[in-house]
């Protein structure tokens, strides 16, 4: 009987001992590809920091539009940060471009649905914009075109005057529906 004992003895060392060499395996595998089994959790959006954003503003002749680099702070959703890049472009140039928006012109809502923002202005914008179809033009396609280009999965932009639809800025621009960029206006430094 005392040759049965000693089989069961050896394959017990072998088990134990294939056990603890997959047990080193697997340690080292986890530690090598950063398995975690904890889940990855993003940063809080306050921690967000900042961001560099693309503004366009009129160029000298003040029918064109050209590219200015701006940082900002992040916002904690895509709407939040559409709202802070448009209010840059309120904000007006720092460099020597022209102003595309009046400096009174308010937003009073921005909401992001799929590809398509929504941009409601307080009547000032409209009343204060200047006249002319130039001035129409740079001013709409500056919004249109930094929301597109800092915002890529943006792809038309809807206007409103004080949460109703508006027919044009000041009427040289069908604004009844949304717009798509168009960065024809833009002129090359």
């Amino acid at each position: 009987m005392k040759t049965n004992r000693q089989p069961r003895k050896g394959m017990r060392f072998i088990i134990i001992a294939f056990l603890v060499f997959a047990a080193i395996v697997g340690a080292l595998v986890a530690k090598k590809y950063h398995i975690s089994t904890r889940p990855q959790v993003p940063p809080p959006a306050e921690q967000a920091g900042t961001i560099l954003v693309t503004l366009f503003f009129a160029d000298e002749s003040g029918d064109g539009l050209v590219r200015e680099g701006r940082e900002i702070e992040a916002g904690s959703d895509p709407a939040e940060s559409i709202e802070a890049v448009v209010g840059e472009l309120i904000s007006g140039p720092v460099g020597d471009h022209g102003p595309v928006l009046p400096d009174s012109t308010q937003v009073r809502k921005v909401e992001v649905r799929g590809d398509q923002v929504t941009v409601d202005f307080g009547r000032e914008f409209y009343d204060d914009l200047p006249a002319g179809s130039s001035a129409e033009m740079t001013a709409i396609y500056a919004v249109i075109d930094t929301i597109a280009v800092n915002f890529p999965q943006v792809k038309k932009v809807l206007f409103l005057k004080e949460g109703q639809q508006v027919e044009t800025a000041k009427g040289h621009l069908d604004l009844r529906q949304s717009l798509s960029p168009d960065f024809s206006l833009e002129k090359k430094q």
